[in-house]
């Protein structure tokens, strides 16, 4: 009866239904998100050059020559 039982367990183990079967993995399409600093960094960066420009220089003009 033990024979029996062990054959009948192996059996059963060793079934296909517990084997696992066949992995269905569905396409899904992952869309990448743009980030929304996309129009941001530009523009922060034209602000920026165009504040340096308008600042102009810190140093005085030197005078014009009279004695010239």
């Amino acid at each position: 009866m033990k024979k029996t039982l062990t054959a009948t367990l192996v059996a059963a183990l060793a079934a296909p239904a517990f084997a696992g079967g066949p992995v269905i993995i569905e396409d899904t399409e992952v869309v990448a998100e743009r980030p929304a600093s996309g129009f941001l960094l530009p523009l922060l960066a034209v602000v920026a050059i165009g504040l340096l420009v308008a600042s102009g220089d810190d140093e005085p003009e030197a005078p014009p020559c009279v004695s010239c």
